[in-house]
């Protein structure tokens, strides 16, 4: 459902010495894939917040095939998985430049009322995104 893709450039400040993409940053790239999804939905996820809906995750899941290094274009292929409750679901496909399968990496956040930090239904601007 809704796929998307990002391309980002790996900083060698993301790299260990030998110039390989430390794990931790992986979290970071899905994040930026996930809310430039939500823009091209014309969902802003600082619109949100503001108007008291928060996205925080409750789990992730990364499997790591191949290693990343400093100055290679990594693509964030982004899909919903289902369609959201209080949950969401997204899959992630990242690969190279050469298309070679880096990781595979599931993401599951809950909608959450901000006031009463509780979970919440998605709003109906999120819902009706989806649809069109």
């Amino acid at each position: 459902m809704k796929p998307d893709e990002i391309e980002i450039r790996v900083r060698y400040a993301e790299t260990d010495q030998m110039g390989v993409v430390h794990h931790g940053n992986y979290a970071l790239y899905l994040e930026m894939a996930r809310i430039e999804w939500l823009r091209k939905l014309g969902i802003s996820y600082k619109s949100m917040e503001e108007n008291g809906i928060g996205l925080p995750v409750v789990s992730l899941s990364i499997n790591f095939k191949k290693s990343a290094f400093y100055d290679d274009v990594i693509k964030v292929k982004t899909q919903l998985k289902k369609q959201p409750t209080a949950l969401v679901n997204f899959d992630y496909i990242l690969t190279n430049q050469n298309d070679e399968l880096l990781c595979t990496a599931e993401v599951v956040l809950a909608f959450m009322d901000m006031k009463t930090k509780r979970p919440t239904r998605p709003p109906k601007y999120f819902l009706e995104a989806l649809k069109n």
